[in-house]
């Protein structure tokens, strides 16, 4: 069933629709509920909804049966299309933060499958689709693929970026098979001191540079790790359970982190860090399709030898 576009005007000034219009409490034209397994998900696209926060797609809130709360802020949202890069338009806020504001329609597919279609952007002119899919017992596939309508990428690139605003856990830290020149496949655990410091990992072989005008706006995807990963996973703690996050490539991905991205919980005086990602597309071509892959999975804790086990099982099966 297709969804009408929603049309943000400023991810603050954006309110919910009103009831009148929008009966279902659960399924609307801009949000949806998913059920598999152990997993419920709240897929929705930039509207404010009730306590949700317009400029938000992706997955609103994300829940585990043997969970207490969502692994994602509250009003928030985990893997959010946040950033579309290509070294321009950095310093007005509605350009930087561009797929958030933009139209984006939402069509559920079946009682565990969704898809956010974003027509192309106003100023980057990149039109993409985004379906997730819920697997049981504990896994989520999330399909991405883009192309873009006009060549505006002056410094040969485009860089996609997604944002996971995770909801306080104790462990702020994400790892992974890697590490520094010199030490080549050894679990690293990788935890920023501060926003926008040493805060992207990129695979051992990548060594394309990013480049940006003199100056201007500092941001997690320009400030770069020594550290590099060897595979493309990462994990982190919550609670009583483990997200992992898999890819089905190296090239073009990269892994990002804050300490604070997802601001403050006041209730238990901690912040809210972000687990995010970039997908970056060296010399892009108009109307070309690129895209990935990701299965992320939502389980009990579990020992790094399973965990290595869940990507390999995937990595032969997909």
């Amino acid at each position: 069933m297709k969804r009408r576009d929603f049309l943000l005007t400023s991810s603050a000034a954006a309110t919910a629709p009103s009831s009148a219009l929008h009966a279902a409490p659960e399924v609307s034209d801009f949000h949806t509920t998913l059920k598999a397994g152990d997993l419920t998900a709240v897929i929705g696209d930039n509207s404010a909804a009730s306590s949700h926060r317009a400029g938000y797609n992706g997955i609103w809130s994300l829940h585990h049966a043997k969970g207490t709360r969502s692994l994602f802020v509250p009003g928030i949202a985990g893997l959010n299309l946040e950033h579309l890069v290509t070294g321009e338009h950095l310093e007005d806020s509605k350009t930087f933060f561009e797929p958030r504001h933009a139209p984006m329609t939402l069509t559920k597919i079946s009682e565990t499958e969704a898809e956010l279609h974003q027509p192309p952007t106003p100023t980057f002119h990149v039109e993409s689709w985004t379906r997730f899919r819920l697997v049981a017992p504990h896994y989520i596939e999330m399909d991405f693929r883009c192309r873009a309508h006009r060549d505006i990428f002056p410094r040969g690139y485009l860089s996609l970026f997604w944002a996971s605003y995770m909801n306080a856990p104790a462990d702020k830290s994400l790892y992974f098979l890697g590490g520094l020149d010199d030490q080549k496949e050894h679990w690293t655990q990788f935890c920023t001191q501060w926003h926008n410091d040493q805060s992207t990992v990129r695979h051992r072989d990548d060594q394309f540079e990013m480049t940006f005008p003199e100056g201007g706006r500092d941001s997690l995807f320009k400030s770069l790790s020594r550290f590099r990963y060897d595979h493309p996973f990462f994990y982190g703690h919550f609670d009583d359970l483990i997200w992992i996050v898999m890819f089905d490539r190296s090239e073009g991905i990269r892994f990002t982190h804050s300490p604070s991205g997802g601001g403050a919980n006041a209730e238990l005086k901690t912040t809210n860090p972000a687990w995010d990602f970039q997908f970056l597309i060296q010399k892009p071509e108009v109307m070309k399709e690129y895209g990935f892959r990701v299965r992320t999975v939502l389980r009990p804790r579990c020992s790094r030898e399973e965990i290595v086990a869940e990507f390999s099982k995937w990595k032969e099966n997909r």
